[in-house]
């Protein structure tokens, strides 16, 4: 009778991991460098226990909205005063804040507990091209292969 492997925390190896957003869609950009965070795309996945690799996503002001989203879509927050719920159009938001639209976009696809804010951790949001993590020697995925 075999066993059902169990990652333990200590036995985790990270990899680190860039991908490029040009011309990708936001959602589908987000799923995939979600499982990447989870961990989801190795065979030694295990819930409870953060087994993901490190992303740096470059060219993120590059990303596209499909349809009329560009116009529709929306992003709450309040401020916490009194009257104070402010809404932004993400045609405003992918101008002015494109790696914030991205981290948003990533963050509501992870879980919603210590695990989730520990995966976020290992995400990095670039604007343009250049990044800081040469030394790590980030390895280029193609985000078709990760599902």
């Amino acid at each position: 009778m075999s066993k059902t492997y169990m990652a333990k925390p200590s036995e985790v190896e990270r990899n680190w991991y860039i991908v490029d957003a040009t011309d990708i869609p936001l959602g589908r950009l987000a799923s995939r460098v979600a499982a990447i965070l989870k961990g989801k795309h190795k065979p030694t996945y295990t819930p409870h226990v953060d087994c993901g690799d490190h992303v740096i996503v470059i060219n993120c002001d590059k990303v596209v909205l499909t349809g009329k989203k560009l116009d529709q879509k929306t992003y709450r927050y309040f401020t916490g005063y009194i009257g104070g719920l402010k809404e932004i159009k993400y045609k405003k938001l992918l101008q002015e804040k494109p790696d914030f639209a991205v981290m948003h976009a990533v963050k509501g696809m992870l879980p919603k507990n210590s695990l989730g804010r520990k995966m976020l951790k290992k995400l990095r949001v670039y604007r343009g091209s250049e990044h800081k993590h040469q030394a790590q020697q980030p390895i280029a995925i193609n985000l078709s292969e990760v599902k």
